[in-house]
């Protein structure tokens, strides 16, 4: 019951220790829980973690607790602030799968090398922590990029991570045939830009984010081209147009590869987007084509989005796709697109979807051009809002909320923000929604 009387996400801190000599492995798990409002001191939580110990030929190893108790379904009780659970018969050195099937609803926190993060996304046999070995790998690789560039602009010594060993990791997955098409879709999905800024946290240049994100994608399509290709044959799904789950997850993971593919940016892969837009016959695929071309500066790009906006020009719910994807857009002119579509008559700013197609995916969907330095794409968004304001300053403060990660930008983007934030602090009059939500940006 103290879950239910008691605030606060806990932080489940692991560590591993293996004993070759007495073939014994000891596991940790300390947990924290930072002080709320009213709360100074919390009480320990009773928490299930489910785990594996995975042995170096990928398998499972039975897991038998020093008192001799045999933990079939591989669930221990945490209950204390520290806990140490010891495990006998453990003839190798293992690696631990933690928190399985959502055991706790958690924050986790374990140290873990290069090495065992791609030995888990090949050989975790919980499908989440496989995902989530994939997603932290990637995430330290482009990070530790974005490190290496900015310390190279300061001319500082430092050398951006090879990504060698996070391909080779992924593309033993990718040649597991076991494994659900849906499922790889998400597992060759590499973090967000506005993921690796939160994961970054402070002086964070998106632009930098956005070339790193780029060339990775670009390194992982040129290394498993072959697959890649060979999963985009396979996955075509012909006959009629089914939303049951496993043709939507072969839709899904072709149009992952089709990406993927065209990142690398040559004739023949742009030319494969667009083939694969015009022979669509669904909208899921017609659209992820379009966000494909959407991303590449030419002429198949202009004809793709004359042809969706001409056929699906009466139906006003697929149209707020074709503003969104035309304002995701990280090509250097979107701001001038965007400053466009507003004026478009099929836009109108009365019209919340509308509003939040085109102005709410400007500001969220795209880091690139909303941080530009010179503080355009702030001033774009602030000028929307205060028009908003007068006769919707509810979806008005939810535009303007899109501002709240700005203390963490790079001191140039950092002080366009809040020079954009201040001159919409002053104008009055403002309605109370958006005077909070300044307000409280500004504090």
């Amino acid at each position: 019951m103290t879950w239910y009387a008691q605030a606060g996400t806990p932080e489940i801190a692991c560590a591993l220790k293996y004993d070759a000599r007495t073939e014994t492995a000891e596991l940790t798990l300390t947990q924290a829980h930072a002080p709320t409002p009213g709360e100074p001191r919390k009480k320990p939580l009773h928490i299930p973690v489910k785990l594996g110990l995975i042995d170096g030929d990928g398998g499972d190893m039975d897991l038998t607790l020093a008192t001799g108790e045999r933990l079939a379904a591989g669930l221990i009780e945490l209950r204390k602030k520290s806990e140490k659970f010891r495990f006998r018969g453990i003839s190798s050195p293992p690696v631990a799968s933690l928190l399985r099937k959502f055991s706790a609803p958690v924050n986790l926190t374990v140290e873990r090398t290069d090495a065992e993060l791609a030995f888990l996304m090949a050989h975790d046999g919980d499908l989440f922590n496989r995902w989530q070995a994939a997603q932290d790998y990637a995430a330290r690789v482009l990070t530790a990029t974005v490190a290496a560039r900015a310390a190279k602009a300061h001319a500082a010594k430092e050398r951006a991570p090879s990504p060698k060993a996070l391909i080779e990791a992924l593309a033993v997955t990718l040649a597991d045939r076991d494994v659900a098409p849906g499922y790889l879709a998400q597992f060759l999905t590499l973090p967000s830009e506005n993921d690796l800024a939160r994961i970054i946290g402070r002086d964070v240049d998106p632009l930098a984010v956005h070339r790193a994100r780029k060339v990775l994608r670009k390194a992982i399509a040129t290394r498993l081209h072959e697959p890649l290709a060979d999963i985009y044959r396979r996955m075509e799904t012909p006959g009629p147009y089914s939303p049951a789950a496993e043709p939507a997850g072969r839709r899904a993971l072709r149009n992952v590869a089709l990406g993927y593919l065209a990142s690398r940016g040559k004739p023949e892969d742009v030319a494969r987007a667009a083939t694969h837009f015009a022979a669509s016959r669904n909208l899921t695929d017609e659209t992820a084509a379009l966000g494909v071309l959407s991303e590449i500066d030419a002429p198949e790009r202009v004809a793709a989005l004359a042809r969706f906006y001409e056929r699906w020009k009466g139906d006003h719910l697929v149209i707020d796709s074709w503003f969104a994807l035309q304002a995701a857009s990280p090509l250097p002119g979107t701001l001038t697109t965007v400053k466009r579509l507003t004026r478009h008559p099929l836009f109108s700013i009365k019209n919340p979807n509308k509003v939040r197609a085109l102005i709410g995916t400007f500001a969220v969907g795209n880091p690139v051009s909303f941080n530009r330095p010179d503080g355009k794409g702030y001033a774009f968004v602030a000028d929307r809002v205060l028009e908003l304001d007068a006769f919707n300053p509810q979806i008005a403060a939810r535009m303007l909320s899109t501002f709240r990660g700005w203390r963490m930008l790079e001191p140039v983007r950092r002080a366009a923000a809040k020079v954009t934030l201040q001159r919409v602090a002053k104008v009055k009059p403002l309605s109370n929604d958006v005077f909070e939500i300044v307000s409280k940006m500004l504090e």
